[in-house]
């Protein structure tokens, strides 16, 4: 693999796209839109698949509201809308909303929503008295606004599935992030978990990595983007630690977590994630020498004035527009990652 620090590269986790008759022939039935908040990942996308971003007018009205319309017939056609729900979230959410409402009006067979990444995931069930739960709150949108089928990739928690009554595919950007880890040949791995609530993914990660050692860092969280981190459990003394997370967001968990290895022993201490949320003060935290890498993937577009010398950009543009062909096809999606 080719990887630039700072730079988004294309990963080498390669995908074959089924080219049955079948396939050939259905494919006119087949059609790609973006939303507005990460055009260059569906067009990654489409360039896999082997077609072209279907065109569509997007504007705004004086007073900010959006419009959406659709530029070809899709009539009896399956509408895949690629539109991941990062900042500014709520414009994004609306725009995918509009844009499934958009196609379902004009007579698409199925809509499927790919959300890369699935905004208001975090407030997924009431830890105190009169709270929203957000993440069953935008699944009743999309459900309502006419998909009939949702693709999203690395949810902040696996439950988000069963907040939807259509179907729901879960994918995972691991097989990128492993792919990459591997071609870098690193002695003595220990994968390190933030927090409790990650152990199930860090194993999973540690497993496919050779059944690597586990650790996990116990903290407590005082208040949303505030945490505290406490001790370590495990063995880390001399290894080169992996820290594996769903997202970095502000950078305070990882960034305590890796000081905290540090001062335990770790030579070289990894971050990786799926999604590069990166709110400030993330860049001074992931910059600040306490990484020899941070490995993210572009579900989330980053921008120049947010990356960093330490910074590796992969891309699951192959691996959405597989699962993308094989829902076409009423084909095996999990078989992509056994």
């Amino acid at each position: 693999m080719n990887a630039h620090r700072g730079s988004a590269v294309l990963s080498s986790a390669t995908f074959k796209v089924q080219t049955s008759a079948t396939g050939l022939t259905d494919n006119h039935r087949l059609r790609l839109f973006s939303g507005s908040a990460n055009i260059q990942l569906s067009q990654e996308v489409a360039r896999y698949v082997g077609m072209d971003l279907g065109p569509m007018i997007r504007k705004r009205f004086a007073d900010g509201e959006l419009y959406v319309q659709i530029q070809e017939s899709i009539r009896g056609c399956d509408v895949y809308l690629i539109q991941p729900c990062c900042q500014p979230v709520n414009d994004h959410l609306m725009e995918l909303l509009i844009m499934v409402d958009a196609c379902r009006r004009a007579s698409a067979r199925q809509v499927t929503a790919v959300i890369p990444y699935y905004g208001y995931a975090r407030a997924d069930r009431k830890t105190a008295g009169r709270e929203s739960i957000t993440a069953k709150l935008v699944a009743n949108l999309i459900t309502e606004a006419g998909a009939n089928r949702v693709l999203a990739m690395d949810l902040h928690s696996a439950q988000i599935q069963g907040y939807f009554d259509i179907p729901f595919d879960h994918v995972y950007g691991s097989p990128v992030l492993l792919d990459y880890l591997a071609s870098k040949q690193l002695p003595d791995l220990v994968v390190v978990s933030p927090d409790v609530g990650g152990v199930a993914r860090a194993r999973a990660f540690a497993k496919k990595l050779g059944d690597a050692p586990l650790a996990i860092i116990d903290k407590r969280r005082h208040a949303h983007n505030v945490a505290e981190v406490l001790n370590i459990i495990g063995d880390v003394k001399g290894k080169t630690a992996v820290l594996v997370d769903d997202m970095i967001d502000t950078g305070g968990t990882i960034a305590e977590g890796a000081r905290l290895l540090r001062e335990e022993g770790a030579r070289q201490v990894y971050a990786c994630a799926t999604h590069a949320v990166f709110s400030p003060p993330a860049m001074e935290r992931l910059s600040s020498g306490l990484f020899e890498e941070v490995i993210v993937t572009n579900t989330i577009p980053i921008p120049e004035n947010n990356r960093f010398p330490q910074l590796v950009v992969l891309s699951v543009a192959n691996l959405l527009g597989e699962t993308i062909w094989r829902i076409h096809e009423d084909t095996s999606v999990s078989s992509m990652f056994r």
